[in-house]
């Protein structure tokens, strides 16, 4: 089983080495976005494709603008793969525009997942989540604490208990200085938007990447698009909140 495990895992890497995958526009992926609608972003990035969610990546800080996922009930609930733990460096990405693994060593800081392995349904999904283009450099405790318990495993709880297709962005930004050789962006702020498809509602965490952060009331979309500059493009006609 072990074996037959790693054989999945490594075909999982190396269909990202394909040419036809290499720089997959979101038009390939455009099924995780809620209504197929792109957000708009002044921030440069690339668009990458993964089975189970999309990144819009930044060759300047190195580490997602966002990513998207597109969860329901029946995803969530359905068995999940052994957590692979084997992070690598995106082929996909011109070796200037990567992170590297060595730039996370001994930096102090986690490669913290923007999807998480948490959501993955299947072994090649998991091993996609590794990607170092789905991490950002995370606080330990914050990513291991209250990203974990209060973010990530509430969205999860939210998702199982309603009908439905719920769409969920996660990202970063702000500037708190760089890790390694590569001067991977740390970011000072840590997002996760939350979109229920069928109740057309809408809020995100946002939290300080701090070891010492704290948990505050989710903010309206209205407020994230402030914060982060970022029309993620919902089509949400009041200010909701959770």
């Amino acid at each position: 089983m072990k074996i037959f495990r790693k054989f999945l895992v490594l075909g999982a890497l190396l269909s990202l080495l394909s040419p036809l995958s290499a720089f997959a526009l979101f038009e390939e992926c455009k099924d995780l976005f809620p209504k197929q609608q792109i957000p708009s972003s002044q921030e440069v990035g690339r668009d990458l494709c993964f089975d189970s969610f999309a990144v819009y990546y930044s060759p300047v800080d190195k580490k997602p603008i966002y990513t998207v996922e597109k969860l329901s009930k029946e995803q969530l609930s359905a068995p999940h793969p052994k957590r692979s733990n084997q992070f690598y460096e995106e082929a996909r990405l011109p070796l200037a525009e990567r992170s590297l693994l060595s730039d996370y060593r001994g930096s102090g800081y986690d490669r913290g997942h923007n999807a998480p392995a948490g959501d993955m349904t299947n072994e090649r999904a998991m091993a996609q989540s590794f990607s170092l283009a789905n991490m950002m450099p995370q606080a330990r405790q914050n990513n291991q604490g209250i990203w974990a318990k209060n973010v990530e495993e509430p969205t999860r709880l939210y998702v199982k208990r309603v009908a439905g297709d719920v769409f969920v962005y996660t990202g970063s930004t702000g500037n708190s200085g760089s890790i390694g050789s590569s001067r991977v962006t740390i970011p000072s702020h840590l997002y996760k938007l939350v979109y229920d498809a069928s109740k057309n509602t809408a809020w995100a965490y946002w939290i300080e990447n701090t070891n010492e952060a704290s948990m505050r009331p989710p903010i309206s979309y209205q407020e994230l698009v402030q914060k982060t500059g970022i029309d993620f493009q919902l089509p949400l006609k009041l200010d909701h909140s959770k």
